[in-house]
């Protein structure tokens, strides 16, 4: 999983029949200064983020399975809008 800040939205009036009624949105992963920087990348949102969201996105063969009936062209998903983060190292919160 990655976590990322929505920083767009993309409006696609033609596209794929089996992608309709999808709505896709600009993702920037989060990264440390220990991470090469990654660029931004389209998910697909099914539960309602939007731009400045905190969010969870799965990529690859996995975000193509939101339906039990076929698999559907994308390779990220949104998966969960994050309320906050905890993270401890050495004792202290970061």
């Amino acid at each position: 999983m990655i976590v990322g800040e929505v920083v767009g939205n993309i409006w696609a009036t033609r596209k794929e029949d089996n992608l309709t009624g999808f709505k896709f949105l600009v993702v920037e992963p989060d990264t440390t200064p220990a991470q090469i920087e990654s660029s931004t990348f389209v998910a697909v949102d099914r539960i309602g983020a939007g731009v400045g969201d905190k969010v969870m996105v799965t990529r690859g063969s996995a975000s193509a399975q939101i339906d039990d009936h076929e698999l559907i062209p994308i390779d990220a998903l949104i998966i969960g809008i994050i309320d906050s983060v905890e993270v401890e190292r050495g004792g202290s919160n970061v």
